[in-house]
């Protein structure tokens, strides 16, 4: 099962909410931009964002004179692609070695997406080591030595209650000695208004500036899809302590609301680089944003 197909179940409860397919086969008029901000703002896009987007649409459909319902779709589609596109959906890792912190709040599948992205890098052909710098959570790096077994990756840690910094700086000192291509460090997870967690995260990031100030970095935030505007909440507090490079979404299991992926991307301009679509190895992908736009507005007459 390709992209497309695995977005577009996942994404079932989105457009059940949006009820796309019954909207574009209204006539286009002010009840029908009305409709469709709703839906959007159901859908978890977030009533600024689902305002502007339909504001922009209001302007193509008038300055492009477009009447079949079906052209006012992909309009809108081109609108959705042009928001998520951008020249840095990939990660940086130029570098060898390479680190990317993967950070968020317990629960969201932050260690189960390390070890499915140590899975896709060392397919791609990445020496890929990995490091359990959440010594907080208990069994946080027994979970994440389950996880290096499976996807065939080595992994860094320390005892539970250990300074995470220290155990960062141990991985970086085995990369180097290793000669891996990338380093993924499973990071605390407490609740992202805690003040203790954004300053290990600042530590951390002092050991990796200090120990390689001229690597590729890259700050993974795992957002659950299932979340909502919460999740932008999560993301707004950790990019202002944390800089976030990216994003990864998980959970879209056909119960989420992907419209959270357009909310944090207009409001924060932060790339989503990674999707979870399910719970077997493969399940994280990169994201394809006309794909998952495709699949988010794939009606009844599409």
């Amino acid at each position: 099962m390709g992209f497309f197909d695995k977005i577009k179940n996942g994404l079932t409860k989105t457009r059940n909410a949006m009820s796309l397919g019954g909207i574009f086969s209204s006539p286009i008029d002010d009840d029908f931009y009305d409709e469709l901000e709703e839906r959007m703002i159901l859908a978890d896009v977030g009533v600024e964002t689902a305002e502007k987007l339909v504001e922009h649409l209001r302007e193509r459909v008038r300055g492009e004179r477009l009447r079949d319902a079906e052209a006012v779709r992909e309009a809108l589609k081109d609108i959705l692609s042009e928001l998520l596109e951008t020249d840095d959906l990939t990660l940086r890792m130029g570098t060898k070695p390479s680190v990317v912190l993967v950070i968020g709040v317990n629960g969201v599948g932050k260690t189960t997406t390390i070890g499915k992205l140590a899975n896709l890098l060392r397919e791609e052909g990445k020496k890929v080591l990995l490091c359990a710098a959440d010594t907080f959570r208990a069994a946080a790096a027994d979970q994440l030595e389950i996880w290096a077994q499976r996807s065939r990756t080595e992994i860094i840690r320390q005892d539970e209650g250990a300074d995470p910094a220290s155990v960062v700086y141990d991985a970086i000192s085995a990369a180097r000695a290793r000669g891996a291509d990338v380093i993924l460090c499973d990071t605390a997870g407490r609740l992202h208004n805690k003040q203790n967690l954004m300053n290990e995260l600042g530590k951390i990031a002092r050991i990796v500036d200090r120990e390689l100030p001229d690597a590729d970095k890259e700050i993974l935030l795992v957002l659950d899809a299932a979340t909502g505007q919460n999740g932008l909440i999560q993301a707004k507090q950790f990019q202002e302590f944390a800089g976030v490079t990216g994003l990864v979404l998980t959970k879209l299991d056909g119960t989420a609301k992907g419209g959270i992926v357009v909310a944090v991307a207009d409001t924060l301009g932060i790339p989503v680089k990674y999707v979870g679509v399910g719970e077997q190895m493969d399940d994280l992908m990169a994201f394809q944003p006309r794909a998952f736009v495709d699949a988010l507005l794939q009606g009844e007459t599409s």
